[in-house]
């Protein structure tokens, strides 16, 4: 099975269809085969593994075509993107004390739940 990310015309993942691998034998294969059920032919091919493009699209994700990778949404304005791995990290590790924290962005720390 090959999984396929239907992407609006700024980039933005829109649903992810599953394709069998008769259809899908590779990526352009895959693309053809979409575009000619749905009449539609911006599609990306992506996977679980994070083997292609980083990581596995999710709705509201983007694509980025100069990182050839999906990102997901900003979490916070003060999250760097990881350039690696094309996801968000905090600025401040999370604590490795075993509590339970969520970020606050206006003191841009963990804070105790």
């Amino acid at each position: 099975m090959a999984n396929f990310a239907k992407l609006d015309d700024a980039g933005i993942v829109l649903e992810v269809i599953v394709v069998t691998d008769d259809n899908a034998p590779d990526e352009a294969a895959g693309v053809a085969f979409l575009t000619d059920l749905y009449g539609y032919s911006n599609w990306k091919q992506t996977s679980y593994s994070g083997n292609i493009r980083k990581n596995y699209a999710g709705i509201g994700y983007s694509y980025d075509a100069v990182r050839d990778a999906f990102i997901p949404p900003q979490p916070y304005p003060s999250w760097p993107l990881n350039e690696l791995t094309c996801l968000w990290e905090s600025p401040v590790p999370y604590p490795a004390d075993g509590k339970l924290y969520s970020w606050d962005e206006t003191t841009k720390t963990w804070v105790t739940e």
